[in-house]
């Protein structure tokens, strides 16, 4: 019987995994999630694009964390609400009044804050939530600021987490990380990287104490996961921007995959069940 392509990549990333062809057919909960809810099927960051995703059945989300400046949580990805919303400028700029008040470019959506989705996952259990913490530019936070924003994203992250729940805290940036592992030893962290994965990035996250690494697919080699597997990393690949990158990062044997496209994604793993 002949195996179609798809059927081959397949069959080959869930051996590379660990896992028996049919227990990845019958796996109920993905192992991808929704970046930024689902950036390139709804408008991301919104409460819209993660119910959407939800209720297609998606277990897994990540979203930008930034603060106001009185202090208040609001998720958005960049420097800058140009781009994504009604308003210009830092968020960071604004006090959370004035934050309210911002709306999305394509839906009019309110801006997010972190209190609202945090409320709207407090009884889903089974989650897995990455918060990234979007502090890489210095400008908007400078060392002076880092142990704060760091204290006040762990107390609202942590204050309820549904059973069964991993809600992971990430960023590009050391210094958020750092801060967490001083606040909590035991807090589950993530560091990025926006290249392939190399040493350089494992000794980086064992120097923080982060079991988990993020790195972009592309230039990553199959041999690189393999031994940060073998050192007891947990590796999720990204961007996930089409069905080819979802292919890419079973063939790297990824453990995770973070995507812009997750309904089209759960809806190709669905088909093939």
């Amino acid at each position: 019987m002949k195996l179609s392509f798809h059927a081959v990549l397949l069959t080959g990333a869930c051996l590379l995994l660990g896992l028996k062809a049919d227990a990845f057919a019958q796996e109920k909960k993905p192992f991808h999630f929704a970046h930024r809810g689902g950036a390139h099927e709804f408008e991301e960051n919104t409460l819209f694009a993660f119910k959407s995703s939800y209720d297609k059945g998606l277990r897994g989300f990540e979203l930008d964390v930034r603060m106001t400046k009185d202090g208040a949580l609001v998720i958005l990805h960049d420097d800058s609400l140009d781009r994504t919303h009604n308003g210009t400028g830092p968020v960071e700029q604004l006090n959370a009044d004035a934050a309210a008040k911002i709306t999305s470019k394509k839906q009019n959506e309110p801006l997010l804050f972190l209190d609202q989705l945090l409320d709207y996952l407090k009884d889903k259990p089974g989650m897995y939530v990455e918060f990234e913490m979007k502090t890489s530019n210095k400008t908007l936070y400078s060392d002076a600021v880092i142990d704060d924003y760091a204290a006040k994203v762990y107390r609202k992250v942590t204050a309820h987490v549904p059973s069964g729940s991993s809600y992971v805290f990430t960023s590009f940036d050391q210094r958020p990380l750092i801060a967490l592992k001083k606040i909590d030893p035991k807090a589950d962290i993530m560091l990025i990287k926006g290249g392939p994965l190399t040493p350089e990035l494992m000794e980086s996250a064992k120097a923080i104490g982060s079991k988990r690494i993020a790195a972009k697919m592309e230039g990553t080699t199959r041999l690189a996961v393999k031994e940060a597997q073998k050192q007891g990393f947990i590796v999720t690949g990204w961007p996930g921007r089409d069905l080819n990158d979802y292919f890419l990062g079973l063939g790297l044997g990824v453990d995770a995959i973070c995507t812009d496209i997750p309904v089209q994604v759960q809806e190709y793993i669905d088909s093939k069940k």
